[in-house]
């Protein structure tokens, strides 16, 4: 294996979180090799499973005195013997507009729907604050190094700490819209400290939409049509009179014994549906006149129609409180009688 005399790693797009070199294996290093760190890089020499010096922005010449972790390690006072390790390249640039979602849906009890199926979209924004501590716990202890792979970590802590938000928060998916402000704060408290213990800081998260699944969506929208329906006795009447309508029109255009027997059949089953539709209508309506006229009360002089309650007639100012007498055998009748109960003699 050859000696590394410079060791950088230059990253164009400025999007990798980490850079591993070697790529594979170790490297092998003397002392007075060179190791250039460009701007908002941090280069970790790692080794044995564990991150040791790091070296700041700039050119660097391998001595005891900027890698003296190492040099103890492995025990070298002069740089005469090459020793081995790793050196990851830490993006400290802030990373914003990253995303997150929720790769299944989310299963939650709405106070108003019952059990929901939902998903979730967001960014976030992140920084490296302490590189030796992101690769001791990123590296050493997940074994990641890829950027795809470090995302999917975040993005799974993010996940975990939104499901246990939603589900403390207890709110119907209607209500959800007006809260994705407090969400977010919520879920970035709860995130935070997981982020920090492997040396990044959240510097923001959003969340850009929460919204059902489609058979969700699917009831959502039969509910909002039942409720637009309103009467659904009265729908169902409209209903059998336009089915009956377009089945006498499609029987007189049907052709044939089959098209007639298959229009009669129909014709039937409409019509004791209509029957039935148009019964129950007049029935409503009887019922809405006999509550109608039990609602008012007639004057016992000019037989206008007062309110059930009314002390005075609206049209004449007769009193309605009190008996009518009989004019010829002075028997008391109710305000409202035409005739005597007792001798017949018209009241009126």
């Amino acid at each position: 294996m050859a000696i590394l005399q410079v060791v950088e790693y230059t990253d164009a797009s400025g999007q990798e979180i980490v850079r591993r070199v070697p790529a594979t294996g170790s490297g092998e290093f003397r002392l007075g090799s060179q190791c250039i760190v460009r701007e908002f890089q941090a280069a970790v020499f790692f080794r044995d499973g564990k991150a040791l010096d790091v070296l700041p922005p700039g050119r660097h010449t391998l001595t005891t005195a900027n890698i003296p972790l190492l040099v103890n390690l492995i025990g070298l006072a002069f740089g005469e013997s090459p020793f081995k390790a790793e050196v990851y390249f830490v993006n400290t640039r802030q990373f914003l507009d990253h995303k997150w979602g929720t790769p299944e849906p989310i299963a939650l009890r709405d106070p108003d729907l019952g059990l929901v199926r939902l998903r979730a979209f967001g960014t976030y924004g992140f920084e490296i604050a302490d590189p030796q501590l992101f690769v001791n716990k990123i590296v050493g202890t997940r074994g990641f190094y890829e950027t795809s792979q470090i995302e999917g970590y975040l993005r799974s802590i993010i996940l975990s700490k939104l499901t246990d938000m939603l589900g403390e928060a207890r709110k119907g998916l209607f209500d959800l819209p007006a809260l994705f402000d407090e969400i977010a704060a919520g879920v970035q408290a709860k995130v935070r400290d997981d982020m920090a213990a492997l040396g990044i800081n959240l510097k923001a998260l959003y969340v850009n939409s929460i919204s059902p699944t489609e058979e969700t969506a699917k009831a959502i929208d039969e509910r909002a049509s039942m409720g637009a329906i309103g009467d659904m006795q009265a729908y169902m009447q409209y209903k059998a009179a336009r089915a009956m309508g377009d089945a006498a029109q499609s029987g007189g255009e049907a052709g044939g014994l089959t098209g007639a027997g298959v229009g009669l059949g129909a014709g039937v089953g409409l019509g004791a549906a209509m029957a039935g539709a148009i019964s129950g209508a007049m029935q409503g309506g009887q019922q809405q006149q006999q509550q109608a006229a039990a609602a008012t009360i007639a004057c016992p002089n000019c037989r206008t129609a007062n309110p059930a309650g009314a002390k005075f007639c609206n049209s004449c100012g007769t009193a309605l409180s009190g008996k009518r007498a009989c004019p010829k055998c002075n028997t008391e009748n109710p305000p409202d009688a035409k005739f005597c109960n007792s001798c017949g003699t018209n009241l009126g």
